[in-house]
């Protein structure tokens, strides 16, 4: 699905032709045409010295172009004879892979970006110079990495569209591929690259031969990478060259440049969209089986699946999955963690353009891929973008005539009958020109829930979109997504520039998406928005997908970003980082002596709705948190993460956790977070929630004349496993004391 690409043939050439063709079709009388042809190369070239070609002029060249036959075709990937008329017809502007690209930049569909280009202009002047913005301390993941190491030759810079995936025998092993056109200039030419990581994601190494190019010769499109666990083998897919349609490289040493060697999937000249999915669970039916899905645009553009049953050596069988009709794009594959279930999230993409109206559907397997069935087509929503470019929606209008195409494509996740899927969609009737989306299906992607908008952030003129989605082998979610609510808007979004554009935002489910934690920042930093300044790439090519993964200790996520300029220019980077899996709590309590009659809990529930401490915390506002896991931890500092109050001290023993609390004030939620609980296996941070409301006897968030009456029942009772919640000053004995504090704190409630 990437049409970003490739290398233009004759930009001026083509431009001159196109106005001397319509000046010929305009004009009959040959003295007006030879003194208006004067007339106007005049005014073309001063108006080419100013880059201020006219959408009249650039209409009359396409009109021309668009009937043109392809002769003495100087880019590997354009055909000679190539029929520009027939571009519809054959999908070729629905495609997002590097041939179809260079085909709309010879037809003069689409133009390359001019060689010469320096550093863009800002017509906002102050907003030229650097404002990059610092947030720290982080929410969510480590220190972002650059994926891109070695020499880097403007303006053959572009790196985007992540695919990511880490060995599960070996977590340091991590594998990241993505777009790369360093090498688009070679013979033969390649838009592929890879960096790995041997640290668990601390540092990464692109791929780099002697010779300074990938190792993926002859490659280009939708970046894939697999490991199939049974042999060992890392995996990467691409359109290619090599194998006329889909193939790629293979290695059982990553990180070693010279240990890729090629294979191929499908012969199609019109592949486009690949996918795909290995499935690592030893214990499940299809252990080790690989599927690779792509639209065929040379077969009506429909979803094809091809799977690997003998650990990726042949790729023989075959399953087509849509058939003709209504379009449907092959978002992505992906499969179910614990039954080995194959899901293909499609889009039904309501003709392009922008507006448009799309669908999301499930298609699903059973049997490992060898039949397959449309299990869901959701209700139709409003796309995300702001304008239109070609048959694509662009998330900017400038440069014009769109930049950025996104869809609303997102990414699907599944665990044990439990399918997620994110995606992105608009708000027409406030104009939001993105949100991002979660839905959540039980029974195997038969039936989903409504929507629950993952980002928190509101404003109608800040978008959020291209979401990612990895679920981990215990349940845990992680969303990730483009994020414009820490930089200006897309009025001050100027691509190349240095004003502060978006971030990466992400979000966490603990339940396998029942409840989701906060969103918060994941990325280090505000990003500028990333020029495009390869003059053979279509000039509305940013990004578009990021394929989140994740084993039993982390998720995995990378994402295009441009905060490093080159040429003074702020171009396309990848960038990576991780969210690490923590072990899970398996109980937490808030606990109080009270007195001579001993130690009482009250259940902090970890998901779902806040256990409520109604006892008082003393003078001081004093409380103690106990958090349980399976096995023994170590914690490397605890602290107040949201709320009032300070950790004054913690101690662990074993696999229990003890949180002392001072200063917290009463009529509150009070999260604290245990970062770095290592069980020898996983480690992250654990946050546990607390409501507290003093005199709540009744548990229910209010205290009011409930709670009161209930306190004065149990007066003279003694304290027990029944009643300790009445005596709220914790003394021991429940009498008028309570009853007084209970009343004093009447009308108070739990804040939402």
């Amino acid at each position: 699905m990437n049409q970003i690409p490739t290398r233009k043939i004759g930009r001026k050439k083509q431009i001159n032709h196109s106005a001397k063709a319509y000046l010929q079709s305009a004009f009959f009388n040959l003295r007006i045409l030879i003194g208006l042809f004067i007339v106007g190369a005049g005014v073309f070239l001063a108006l080419a010295g100013l880059s201020a070609f006219s959408a009249l002029a650039g209409s009359m060249a396409q009109a021309q172009q668009k009937n043109k036959i392809i002769t003495n075709s100087r880019d590997p990937l354009v055909p000679n004879g190539f029929d520009c008329s027939t571009i519809h017809e054959k999908g070729i502007d629905k495609q997002m892979n590097f041939r179809a690209g260079a085909i709309m930049i010879a037809c003069g569909q689409a133009q390359g970006v001019g060689a010469s280009a320096t550093s863009p202009a800002s017509p906002l002047g102050a907003l030229s110079q650097f404002t990059k913005k610092l947030f720290s301390p982080l929410a969510y993941g480590g220190t972002d990495v650059d994926l891109i190491t070695g020499t880097e030759t403007y303006p053959y810079v572009n790196q985007s569209t992540t695919f990511s995936w880490a060995n599960p025998d070996n977590p340091n092993q991590i594998v990241v591929t993505y777009i790369d056109t360093r090498d688009s200039r070679a013979n033969p030419s390649d838009s592929s690259g890879a960096s790995v990581s041997t640290d668990g994601g601390l540092t990464f190494t692109r791929l780099t031969k002697a010779n300074g190019q990938s190792p993926f010769t002859n490659t280009g499109g939708s970046p894939v990478v697999l490991y199939n666990r049974p042999t060992a083998t890392w995996y990467t897919v691409w359109r290619d060259g090599g194998c006329g349609g889909l193939g790629g490289y293979k290695s059982t040493t990553p990180w070693d440049p010279d240990s890729w060697t090629h294979y191929c999937i499908h012969t199609g000249t019109e592949d486009d969209r690949e996918s795909g999915w290995t499935d690592m669970n030893p214990s499940s039916p299809f252990y080790g089986r690989t599927y690779v899905s792509w639209n065929d645009f040379a077969r009506g553009a429909n979803i094809f699946v091809r799977y690997s049953t003998d650990n990726g050596n042949t790729w023989t069988n075959e399953r087509q999955i849509t058939n003709g009709g209504t379009f449907i794009r092959n978002v992505q594959i992906t499969g179910d963690l614990v039954t080995g279930d194959v899901y293909i999230a499609g889009m039904n993409e309501g003709g392009g353009g922008f507006p448009h109206p799309c669908n999301n559907l499930f298609y699903r397997s059973t049997d490992g891929g060898n039949t397959w069935t449309n299990t869901y087509t959701g209700p139709t929503f409003s796309g995300p973008g702001r304008c239109a470019e070609g048959y694509f929606a662009g998330m900017y209008c400038s440069p014009s005539p769109g930049y950025w195409r996104h869809e609303g494509w997102g990414e699907p996740a599944a665990i044990n009958g439990v399918v997620h899927y994110v995606y992105a969609a608009r708000n027409p009737g406030n104009g939001d020109p993105g949100d991002v989306f979660y839905i959540r299906s039980t029974d195997s992607g038969v039936t989903f829930s409504a929507p629950f908008q993952l980002n928190s952030n509101t404003d109608p003129t800040k978008a959020q979109w291209e979401p990612n989605l990895s679920v981990s082998p215990s349940g845990t979610l992680f969303a990730v997504w483009y994020d414009e609510r820490d930089g200006g808007g897309a009025s001050t979004c100027i691509a190349g520039t240095n004003s502060p554009c978006y971030r990466m935002y992400a979000r966490r489910s603990n339940d396998n998406g029942v409840t989701w934690l906060p969103d918060d920042t994941f990325s280090d930093v505000v990003s500028p928005l990333p020029a495009q300044p390869d003059p053979g790439i279509v000039p509305n090519y940013v990004s578009d997908y990021d394929y989140a993964s994740a084993l039993a200790t982390k998720h995995l996520s990378s994402w295009v970003d441009g905060r490093v300029p080159i040429n003074g220019t702020h171009q396309q980077d990848a960038f990576t980082d991780r969210e690490l899996v923590a072990p899970m709590a398996q109980s937490a309590f808030s606990r109080k002596t009270h007195g001579a009659a001993g130690t009482f809990d009250i259940p902090l529930p970890l998901t779902g709705d806040v256990g409520i401490e109604c006892r008082s915390g003393g003078a001081t506002n004093d409380y103690q948190m106990i958090i349980n896991f399976a096995t023994s931890v170590t914690v490397g500092s605890v602290s107040v993460t949201s709320g009032t109050g300070s950790v004054s001290s913690f101690s662990v023993s074993g696999s229990q956790v003890t949180v002392n609390l001072t200063g917290v004030t009463n009529v509150q939620r009070i999260t604290v977070t245990l970062f770095n609980v290592n069980d020898g296996t996983h480690m992250g941070n654990v946050p546990v929630s607390m409501g507290v409301l003093v005199g709540d006897t009744t548990a229910n968030g209010t205290v009011n004349a409930g709670d009161v009456s209930l306190t004065k029942s149990q007066v003279g009772a003694t304290v027990s496993d029944s009643n300790f919640r009445e005596d709220v000053n914790a003394n021991g004995l429940i009498n008028s004391v309570d009853v007084a504090l209970v009343k004093s704190k009447v009308g108070t409630a739990l804040p939402p």
